[in-house]
């Protein structure tokens, strides 16, 4: 099962694609900050990362830049969520 790591602190964006995720069977781990983002990146590992670019402690890219190998595979939720 696929490992991702979602990094978004708007609950309701989170919710739903935690719940998107699992059906379709990835396995999610959900961090509000890029701190917890990071800190979970360090304990385990992920296939991608999920990133919100505004984060509340730093921006998206700062996590990207940071995370090991291979969650650098990133998408933005924001940009996701306002395509119609």
């Amino acid at each position: 099962m696929p490992r991702v790591l979602l990094v978004e602190d708007e609950p309701a964006i989170a919710d739903t694609l935690v719940y998107a995720l699992e059906t379709e069977c990835f396995e999610v781990v959900h961090a509000l900050t890029g701190t917890d983002a990071l800190a979970a990146a360090g304990r385990e590992a992920f296939d991608f990362a999920i990133l919100d670019i505004g984060l509340p402690d730093m921006t998206g890219l700062d996590v990207c830049r940071r995370l090991p190998p291979p969650a650098r595979n990133v998408v933005d939720p924001g940009a996701v969520s306002n395509r119609a």
